[in-house]
């Protein structure tokens, strides 16, 4: 079967739902970010009636339609609420796609988060292990393919302790990561450059299926909903895609042989809503763990934390995130445990209070095989809060990494690199001082 152009597939799809969807407005209903918007003061069938209008004709859209489409969590929670079973979260996503196309607001996006992971990743790792994040240069035939994305990649500590676990297990894996194996949303999604993001994402594809592989386990909550939820029927595979920890679930009994140390704490779990399934599995991991005491789990609302997710709606953002320190302080938990990426960047620093440690659950998972946990650099420049101290740390790994930074502009936009889960900081500074302030 041919593929279909990216630009077809999305308007067929967004036609098709706008077809199906009667405007009930029980997504809307639903919607945890209504509240924090001007969609508070608007019926819901107002709603999102010109969303699917939208979506079907290209009619203009009120300020509430718009500020529910921009304000979308992906927390999931309209999916079972539609009587329809159309998946509203879908279709915000793909007027999303619909709306950038129209003027992105974001242009060049990629293209600057790319050079921003590549600092910060640099900042972190010595060469050999900085390699072994992207794409192996020969391929060879394997049962899987552990894909990373492009935004884990700052926070690289957690991707190894994954592979310690993967090798304990004896996987056959490769590895395939880094902004030239992007899933595609960014150039999508962000900046309605279909044309791109078509290349993009068969590219990343494409790559997959040269490893001849049964499955590709995932690890970014966004790939995993572009590819496994936009994009779904776009292109037909001979692989599975899975998220990671659906994997080490299947080989739960496997598992339970190699934990062979306690792992004495008692601990919070921070997960998200609008990939459950992805959290729940993670709690079946951690009751693996002998004398781990998981006292609470914690469920948030959108699919992760950061700019993709949860700080889509800043406010519901900032009284969630406070309820979760909150919760990790009452129940006297000597550890808060977070889930992806960008949940680690965003809780790493609340550390500094000194009431609980926060590490990530394959930092447990680690310890409790009997490894050591890969170093998480990124915590510790966040700790460390000094940029006199952090850039004369990252210095020769940078150096190392071939990239030369003037110490003056590391220490004037470091901060603003690391300041962002998202890096909108850092990616308006890199930006801007692209032509003289770095050398890659």
């Amino acid at each position: 079967m041919t593929t279909p152009a990216l630009a077809d597939f999305l308007d067929s799809e967004a036609v098709r739902l706008a077809d199906a969807c009667t405007r009930c407005g029980k997504c809307v209903e639903v919607c945890p970010v209504v509240p924090f918007g001007p969609m508070a003061a608007v019926p819901p069938q107002d709603v999102v009636g010109p969303v699917v209008a939208f979506l079907a004709q290209g009619q203009a859209m009120p300020e509430a339609s718009r500020t529910w489409i921009a304000a979308c969590n992906g927390c999931g929670a309209c999916i079972p609420a539609c009587p329809e079973a159309i998946n509203p979260r879908r279709m915000l996503m793909l007027a999303a796609t619909k709306q950038s196309e129209g003027g992105s607001r974001t242009p060049e996006l990629f293209r600057r988060m790319s050079r921003a992971i590549k600092i910060m990743i640099a900042m972190q790792l010595v060469p050999a292990k900085f390699a072994r994040l992207f794409v192996p240069a020969r391929t060879r035939p394997a049962d899987m393919v552990f894909y990373l994305g492009c935004n884990a990649l700052r926070t690289p500590h957690l991707l190894f302790n994954t592979m310690a676990v993967l090798d304990a297990l004896d996987a056959d894996y490769e590895v395939v990561g880094g902004p030239s194996s992007c899933c595609g949303v960014i150039s999508t999604k962000w900046e309605g450059a279909l044309s791109t993001g078509e290349r993009v994402t068969n590219n990343t594809i494409s790559r997959f299926e040269g490893f001849s592989p049964e499955r590709v386990l995932n690890w970014c909550p966004t790939c995993q909903l572009h590819l496994g939820e936009t994009l779904e029927g776009y292109r037909k595979t001979s692989f599975s895609l899975d998220h990671v920890t659906a994997y080490l679930v299947s080989r739960f009994d496997d598992l339970k042989q190699r934990i062979c140390r306690p792992v004495a704490r008692c601990a919070v779990l921070h997960i998200h809503a609008g990939c459950i399934d992805i959290g729940r599995a993670v709690e079946q991991l951690l009751r693996l763990i002998p004398e781990f005491d998981l006292v609470e789990t914690v469920v948030e609302s959108g699919y992760t934390c950061g700019g993709s997710g949860c700080s889509k709606s800043p406010e519901l953002a900032t009284i969630e995130h406070g309820e979760l320190l909150d919760r990790t302080r009452a129940a006297g938990a000597d550890t808060l445990v977070t889930l992806y990426h960008g949940c680690h960047a965003i809780f790493s620093s609340a550390e500094k209070e000194g009431a609980f440690e926060v590490l990530n659950f394959t930092d447990l998972l680690v310890e409790a095989i009997g490894g050591v946990p890969h170093q998480d650099m990124l915590k510790r420049y966040r700790l460390i809060d000094d940029w006199d101290i952090i850039v004369n740390e990252a210095q020769p790994y940078l150096r190392s990494n071939g990239i030369e930074i003037d110490d003056e502009w590391l220490k004037r936009h470091g901060p603003e690199i690391f300041a962002s889960a998202e890096f909108k900081g850092g990616l308006d500074c890199l930006g801007v001082s692209a032509a003289g302030g770095h050398r890659q």
